[in-house]
């Protein structure tokens, strides 16, 4: 799963979020800080109203949490997600040696470059934030 700082590097760069069923979340706040919700029309659904996406919590007893705003959840994409939005940029995903992971990308505008991470979905997020910042 992506870390949270990467999670929140794509948040502030500007990557924005469209719930889906499968996706999963974790709340700003300190109390459920470690959290991670999942996306689903049983247990978590996305809202829609016209003053915003509301994520409710449906059946859940031992919270006393009903529903948040969409800006107090942060993104938490899965690895399948982060290579979606890579798109074309999108070279290879290869494993180290050292175990580590290792995306290349061409990032428009750059020459290729790699992104390595301990973890394949962090190795993919790093690959994003640099799409989406090159995209600013």
């Amino acid at each position: 799963m992506i870390s949270i700082s990467l999670a929140q590097s794509l948040d502030r760069a500007g990557l924005r979020w469209r719930p889906r069923a499968g996706d999963r979340f974790t709340l700003r706040t300190a109390e459920v800080r470690g959290e991670v919700f999942t996306v689903a029309d049983m247990v978590v659904e996305a809202r829609e109203y016209p003053t915003g996406t509301l994520l409710a919590f449906n059946g859940t007893t031992e919270w006393a949490l009903d529903s948040v705003q969409l800006d107090q959840a942060l993104w938490l994409p899965r690895e399948d997600q982060l290579r979606e939005l890579l798109g074309a940029a999108f070279l290879s995903l290869a494993r180290a040696v050292t175990g580590e992971y290792q995306v290349l990308a061409q990032i428009p505008g750059g020459p290729e470059r790699l992104f390595v991470a301990g973890d394949a979905s962090d190795a993919y997020a790093a690959a994003v934030l640099a799409l989406v910042r090159a995209a600013l």
